[in-house]
């Protein structure tokens, strides 16, 4: 019931909104200095001393105790102490993860990325909503997206129709950070842990791509974007829906949000037929559900007049499932 009640709810929310902008945006926390060294009287008050230190401390975001001594360690070395105060902080956070295992991570993002004919949806929790709205946490999202987006245009597969695929938690942990980022995810989560002090999980990932005549429609409840990456999208939940299209019609976008819209809200199991029986608030089958935004007729009613066929989704929702609730 409690179920119901909460899909009922946002039910509402999304038929308020249709036709308007997403939810306003998360309100982001400036990130917190992390402390954890002693620093030396190494170095001297001279400007240029001055200025390594603020050079160092605009590109890492570490406190200004730290980063003194890091350019102490590595004898004033720019490029060396920004190398030794990852290290260190890396160091910090699987030391902080094993302390954390175990503790309940119920919130966090879904993170949805589209580049060419490749989309991504995203998940990552943490142990807070104050977490989850942080900077650093989002731009802890923001790689797991852009590796997950990688991974797939890797993957060299002649298309005649869509393909998709789903990662979990471990396969998700071992991807590359990206093109400019040394090592996995699993460390850029370390680093993560290592400065918001939560737990955090990489949970589950999902990727499609579609050849032309395929179309991907998407949506993101309470979302807001990326300030770093304009096309990566975050919220709560996350809904792809896979459209095949004789024609490029100038509409889509709108119709693959109303359609993503629909998946989030009226949380379908299957796709269904255009041939199935009308179904009323429990049914299943996505097109033969009542149409969110006007439940006079079915979604495959709203569909059918557009010269669209739906034949896949994906439906995220951030927090569900029971290892969810745990640590992995």
């Amino acid at each position: 019931m409690s179920l119901l009640r909460s899909l009922r709810s946002l039910r509402l929310c999304l038929v308020a909104r249709a036709g308007s902008c997403p939810v306003g945006p998360l309100l982001l926390q400036s990130p917190q200095p992390w402390h954890t060294f002693h620093a030396g009287p190494w170095l001297s008050s001279s400007a240029s001393s001055k200025e390594l230190l603020m050079k160092l401390r605009r590109r890492t975001g570490y406190s200004f105790v730290n980063c003194k001594k890091a350019l102490e360690t590595c004898g004033g070395d720019l490029k060396q102490a920004e190398s030794w105060l990852h290290k260190q902080a890396q160091k910090e956070g699987w030391s902080k993860a094993a302390r954390l295992h175990g503790r309940k991570t119920k919130e966090g993002l879904i993170g949805l990325l589209q580049e060419g004919n490749t989309t991504v949806l995203v998940e990552v929790n943490c142990e807070t909503d104050f977490v989850s709205r942080n900077l650093k946490f989002q731009q802890l999202v923001q790689q797991v997206a852009l590796g997950t987006l990688l991974h797939c245009q890797s993957l060299k597969d002649q298309l005649s129709t869509y393909s998709k695929g789903f990662l979990n938690s471990s396969e998700l942990s071992e991807l590359p950070a990206g093109r400019e980022r040394e090592g996995c995810l699993r460390d850029q989560l370390a680093l993560a842990i290592g400065k918001l002090g939560e737990n955090m999980i990489l949970k589950r990932a999902a990727w499609v791509k579609v050849p032309a005549g395929f179309y991907v429609g998407s949506y993101v409840h309470g979302a807001m974007h990326s300030p770093s990456l304009h096309n990566l999208v975050l919220g709560k939940y996350g809904a792809l829906v896979i459209c095949e299209t004789s024609e490029q019609k100038a509409n889509l976008e709108d119709l693959g949000r109303r359609l993503g819209q629909h998946v989030v809200g009226m949380a379908p199991l299957s796709v269904g037929s255009l041939d199935d029986e009308p179904g009323g608030e429990a049914e299943t089958k996505m097109l033969s559900q009542p149409y969110l935004l006007d439940p006079s007729i079915t979604l495959g009613q709203y569909v059918q007049p557009q010269g669209v066929s739906v034949v896949d989704f994906v439906r995220f929702e951030c927090g569900e499932g029971k290892e969810a609730a745990e640590a992995e």
